[in-house]
């Protein structure tokens, strides 16, 4: 499964230098972990497991699992399917998700960070939709940051925050 093709990315000069994201742009397995928020709630503690995966060129999968030891609150899995733009900077996905059910987003690739937006499909009554962050720390490490938004408002009904590492 993790032998498909490698997608490798750059942009140009940054600082005097470039930067080549390993996360999404690569196969590989990451391990999370960091806290997630709901809204009038504690925070706990969230851990995961990220797998990417390119089959063409232009094509990659994703899956991660999230756990949340020593609570009651059930394992999210995510399930995505993206298609990577000519220009390699922009991607657009579809993902279902074990909780919000059929979901659909696009991302943007910059230099230090990966940004992408998703909105629940079928989901007219709470409008639910969403955003994250991935900000690249080194080749093997990214910091990432996320949120849910429901309502005509766009009251933020959760968030997470949590730390990416490339697995060996």
């Amino acid at each position: 499964m993790f032998s498909w093709g490698l997608k490798s990315f750059s942009l140009g000069a940054n600082k005097g230098g470039t930067v080549a994201h390993t996360f999404l742009m690569e196969s590989g397995q990451w391990l999370l972990e960091g806290n997630w928020l709901d809204r009038d709630q504690m925070p706990i503690t969230v851990r995961g497991k990220t797998v990417v995966a390119w089959h063409q060129s232009d094509w990659f999968s994703m899956v991660t699992k999230l756990v949340f030891p020593g609570t009651e609150r059930e394992d999210i899995v995510l399930q995505y399917r993206g298609r990577l733009d000519s220009n390699e900077r922009e991607y657009t996905f579809v993902l279902q998700h074990s909780q919000l059910g059929k979901i659909e987003g696009e991302g943007l690739i910059g230099p230090e960070s990966i940004v992408q937006r998703y909105r629940v499909l079928g989901d007219e009554r709470q409008r639910r939709n969403g955003f994250e962050t991935l900000r690249k720390i080194d080749s093997s490490h990214y910091y990432y940051s996320s949120g849910t938004m429901a309502g005509h408002s766009l009251n933020l009904i959760n968030v997470m925050e949590a730390t990416l590492e490339r697995k060996s």
